[in-house]
């Protein structure tokens, strides 16, 4: 049995003060990916605590200060590891981080938000699109597991107010059909595959509105998994009551 994490912590230098390590330490996963990590590797602040806990470490950071990056500490060491998916244009923002393992990838993803005036939608789908092609290429050899903040609620229980949030970046229909369409090619969202019913499963809320104490807000954060590893799926769970960033963590657990 083995567990996943993945979590958006918003600045780890600011996550660490926050009982980071403690988190860690409970949970023990045997792989736990962090988006928008806003660190260089040199700048890791908790790397010789990591070291003693069995984990390996793989940053990737960006030239651009307190931008995007992405992180994984792995308690089993991967046979490679990968920094991007091969285009520049997308690979210019260190948001993808792959590990190959013996039985399957395992791909961390900070997917590029469309931006409040959606400016930047039109790049959000040429992401999408090419980030699709990528794991359809990782997938003819091996299963894959992706985790990461998709920037988007894919159906409307995955958010408070679907019909105010019409519109709005992170809920669009060029969104939500790009998303679709990772789970028409036969990934399947993890979290939905167990609990196709819950709602309020929230992962990330505004720091506005005291939108977190009403649990009023979006599930942006996923893990999918290759049709082939669906039977494997014990749990796939949410952790609202860890609080130090605007995302919390999510995990699923697999019998393999």
């Amino acid at each position: 049995m083995k567990k996943y994490i993945s979590w958006n912590v918003n600045g780890i230098r600011a996550c660490v003060a926050k009982w980071f390590l403690s988190y860690l330490e409970n949970e023990s996963p045997d792989i736990i990916w962090l988006q928008e990590v806003k660190a260089m590797e040199d700048q890791n602040p908790i790397q010789i605590e990591l070291l003693s806990m069995g984990y390996h470490i793989y940053w990737n950071s960006a030239i651009k200060k307190g931008y995007s990056w992405t992180a994984i500490f792995t308690k089993e060491l991967p046979i490679s590891v990968w920094y991007g998916m091969g285009i520049p244009e997308h690979d210019m923002e260190w948001r993808i981080i792959t590990c190959e393992y013996e039985d399957y990838y395992f791909v961390t993803v900070y997917t590029p938000n469309s931006k409040n005036d959606l400016s930047r939608l039109s790049y959000r789908c040429q992401w999408d699109k090419d980030f699709l092609l990528f794991l359809a290429w990782l997938e003819q050899k091996k299963p894959v597991i992706f985790c990461g903040d998709l920037n988007v609620a894919h159906n409307e229980i995955d958010l408070a107010n679907p019909r105010a949030n019409k519109w709005e970046h992170g809920f669009t229909d060029e969104e939500r059909f790009w998303f679709q369409n990772f789970m028409n090619h036969g990934f399947h969202d993890s979290f939905r595959s167990l609990f196709p019913e819950k709602d309020k499963s929230y992962t990330w809320w505004s720091n506005f509105w005291n939108s977190r104490e009403r649990n009023v807000w979006w599930r942006i954060d996923y893990f999918l998994i290759s049709d082939s590893l669906r039977s494997f799926l014990v749990d796939s769970l949410i952790y609202p009551e860890v609080i130090w960033s605007d995302h919390c963590p999510i995990g699923i657990t697999l019998n393999i």
